[in-house]
């Protein structure tokens, strides 16, 4: 029995071998192929986390840009309040009124027994248009104190103007007061969206090269984990320089939005001049006339405005730039030693640089970061955004402020389906300039200090916007991405090579490129 088992098992040892050998090819396909699907797993995981994470820094960052321009709208719009006073204006008419009738008490008096038949229409007009001034608008808390230092100091008194000069003056710097800040608002609201998703850009490459230059197999190494609420995480240990080019706000708030009233004025005052504040208006006339501004202050075409140059009004020349750091408090008085722009980075590592060596790598990423967001403000999508922001403000104040306060119209967003009235045509209402002069400086204090704002609001339902902000968030993803790799691992022991950089963070990238992709599919529905 033994004997022919023995025999057996000679005869068919190839087969137990061959056997034997199909079962480990087997077994150890079967664990390759359990590896790999593992690995599929985990990198379909990291991936999720990677577009989740990007997703939710995204959108947290366009929440940061409307806070922060709310935040410094204000400043802007003191400004623009202390150089336009519509109501010292109306106070000054409102004076000319009490007097006129103080001299004509005694007229009235003694022919109070011979009745009156002329026609006292003008007279009851400037009373009704006064009134809608008092009611539609308030004074500013700093007109308030300077008219009561004034009064207190017995100031020499202004130049006497007439009833129709106070008149001009009140419609011209109501109308350009409004538009001024229409503009400040749209051009903040694009700079901060620049400003913060450049920095925001940083600090997730950041993030990225800080995951990167440790072990894959670190287990606290994670997408997920890297919120940190510390100042040097979050702002990846340059945070000064991230200060520093936020401060550059501080030109639009204070020199840059009087370039821009400045050509708001002469506008206005080439379209309103001439009219009347007793005329009436329709409300289409109106519109045409504030287009009219528009193209006077943009360009009348669509090539001017693709070549106006807004850069001047939001970024200082280079002569400027150490100015500006100096008003904002980032840099203490200047010194004859120091220079007065911020210097480019040397073209070689051995190139003299005029700042010390310290001051060279701070000024080298601010640099960058301006001359970056120079190149943006003077491409031609700043431009197209900027109108489309503009747009959406002047609708709001006229097809819904001035058409339901001074045209007495229904609010076209709030209209029901059936209509009481059926032959309502806005294009028949009328309402003097006047009483939509009462309803435009009202406005100019809900612009620049509404809560909520409603313009604010409306500059945010662009869904362009988000898109660009979707652009500058993801522009440049791999150069920098990929350079700040090779410097992190420059710090790295040999075993870390860049091909293992890269392939870390192919992912990421491929997971922004995703996501910015369905941004844009999102917002042209394509």
């Amino acid at each position: 029995m033994i004997n022919s088992t023995r025999r057996w098992l000679r005869r068919n040892q190839t087969n137990f071998a061959v056997g034997l050998g199909v079962l480990g090819a087997g077994y150890l396909a079967g664990q390759y192929a359990l590896s790999k699907i593992a690995e599929a797993r985990q990198r379909m995981s990291e991936d999720r986390v990677a577009k989740e994470n990007l997703r939710r820094r995204f959108q947290q960052n366009q929440e940061d840009c409307t806070i922060t321009v709310l935040a410094l709208l204000p400043t802007a719009t003191e400004n623009v309040l202390e150089a336009w006073p519509v109501e010292r204006i109306t106070q000054d008419l409102q004076q000319k009124k009490a007097e006129r009738l103080g001299r004509s008490a005694g007229t009235l008096d003694a022919s109070s027994a011979i009745p009156s038949s002329g026609p006292s229409s003008a007279t009851d007009d400037d009373g009704r248009s006064l009134a809608s001034f008092q009611s539609g608008s308030y004074v500013h808390t700093s007109q308030m104190a300077a008219s009561d230092s004034l009064t207190a100091e017995a100031a020499p008194p202004r130049p006497t103007r007439s009833k129709a000069q106070l008149w001009n003056d009140l419609k011209i710097t109501s109308i350009t007061r409004a538009f001024t800040l229409l503009y400040t608002l749209s051009l903040l609201t694009l700079l901060t969206r620049i400003q913060l998703n450049l920095l925001g850009r940083r600090n997730y490459l950041a993030s990225v090269v800080s995951m990167a230059s440790h072990s894959p197999q670190d287990p606290a190494i994670g997408l997920e984990n890297l919120d940190d609420d510390s100042v040097e995480q979050a702002y990846g240990n340059d945070f000064e320089t991230n200060r520093k080019f936020l401060t550059f706000s501080w030109w639009l708030l204070h020199r840059g939005w009087r370039e821009v009233t400045d050509k708001v004025e002469t506008a206005v005052k080439t379209v309103f001049g001439p009219l009347n504040p007793r005329e009436d208006l329709p409300l289409e006339k109106l519109s045409a006339l504030i287009l009219e501004v528009r193209r006077k202050v943009e360009g009348a075409t669509a090539e001017e405005r693709r070549t106006h140059k807004w850069l001047p009004y939001l970024l200082p020349p280079r002569n400027q730039e150490e100015l500006v750091l100096r008003e904002s408090g980032m840099l203490k008085s200047p010194s004859k030693s120091q220079p007065t722009t911020i210097p480019s980075p040397p073209s070689s590592p051995t190139a003299e640089s005029p700042c010390s060596s310290s001051s060279s790598s701070s000024t080298a990423p601010l640099r960058r970061l301006l001359d970056e967001t120079a190149d943006l403000i003077d491409s031609p999508p700043f431009t197209q955004i900027l109108t489309l922001l503009l747009d959406t403000t002047f609708s709001h104040l006229t097809d819904h402020e001035i058409r339901t306060d001074a045209y007495r119209l229904p609010d076209p967003g709030h209209m029901p389906r059936v209509q009481e009235i059926p032959d309502l045509d806005s294009n028949l209402a009328r309402a003097k300039l006047a009483a939509i002069l009462a309803v435009v400086t009202k406005q100019a204090h809900a612009i620049g200090n509404g809560v909520p704002n409603k313009y604010a609001q409306a500059i945010e339902s662009v869904k362009e916007l988000e898109a660009f902000a979707a652009v500058i968030y993801s522009s440049q993803f791999e150069f920098e991405a990929l350079g700040d790799a090779r410097t992190e691992l420059a710090k790295e022991p040999p075993g870390r090579t860049e091909a293992v950089a890269e392939k870390e963070g192919a992912g990421v990238m491929g997971a922004a490129t995703d996501m910015f992709e369905n941004v844009w599919r999102k917002v042209t529905g394509s």
